[in-house]
């Protein structure tokens, strides 16, 4: 990775594809996984890009049925677990599970090891498992040797994705790139060049997907990047995407 470009992205086109990360990018970073606040604002910027725009899709490491439950009401195409269930914008509905088998035996492993250690919380999304150690920073790196380990002892295909304090077992070879890229062969992404905003090291291989389009990676907050642009913070990020609203399509 390389660091990012100081400045702001360019100005928004209406005739864009995007693509948005949610934690840490629409919304700020909670302590624990539930605590998150989803504002009406949020709600209304979103509709109203996808309404102008007609291109957007959410690109999340969090699960579908979470953001059905918080954000469903928006409609929009979205994928989830970092790019392991994907709903197209016709509604069609792909996924990667962890093998039943692999999570029962790594859940089983975590359970004296959460018991000594209540700074862990452990988060089963269906078709991942992320250990989160925001409450215990002190943890992170014996958390991530420990998830490697459980991944690699499992002999499932499975890897261990880096995030902001949570090391997550998922299966190997999908990503949030992958589903940016699946997402630009379909309509109403197909075509338009392509804009992915994230903040963590999970989206870098989103950003990696966008540069090879000719595409506007954003990365949110301090870090290195591989991605062209940065905004400071969601504020930030709120900010930029309510200017496309500003624009208008040629008639």
């Amino acid at each position: 990775m390389s660091s990012v470009r100081a400045g702001v992205p360019p100005a928004p086109s209406l005739e864009w594809a995007y693509f948005l990360d949610v934690d840490g990018t629409l919304i700020d970073i909670a302590d624990t996984p539930d605590a998150v606040h989803i504002d009406a604002a949020l709600l209304e910027l979103i509709a109203r890009l996808q309404q102008e725009s007609g291109a957007v899709a959410l690109v999340s490491g969090r699960g579908l049925a979470f953001l059905d439950q918080r954000l469903g009401k928006l409609n929009l195409p979205m994928a989830g677990q970092h790019g392991l269930e994907r709903r197209t914008a016709e509604g069609r509905l792909w996924t990667h599970a962890a093998p039943a088998a692999a999570k029962t035996a790594i859940k089983a492993a975590l359970a004296p090891i959460l018991a000594r250690h209540p700074g862990l919380l452990l988060e089963d999304k269906g078709l991942t498992l992320a250990l989160h150690y925001r409450l215990a920073p002190r943890l992170a790196s014996y958390a991530h040797r420990l998830m490697a380990r459980l991944a690699a002892d499992a002999d499932a295909g499975l890897e261990v994705q880096r995030g902001r304090c949570v090391a997550e077992i998922k299966p190997a070879g999908m990503d949030k790139g992958a589903a940016i890229t699946a997402y630009l062969t379909e309509p109403p992404f197909k075509g338009r060049r392509p804009v992915f905003i994230g903040d963590d090291r999970n989206d870098e291989h989103g950003f990696a997907a966008v540069n090879k389009r000719d595409g506007i990676s954003i990365k949110v907050g301090k870090g290195a990047s591989c991605a062209r642009y940065r905004l400071p913070d969601v504020a930030a990020v709120r900010r930029w995407l309510a200017d496309v609203l500003t624009k208008r399509k040629p008639t």
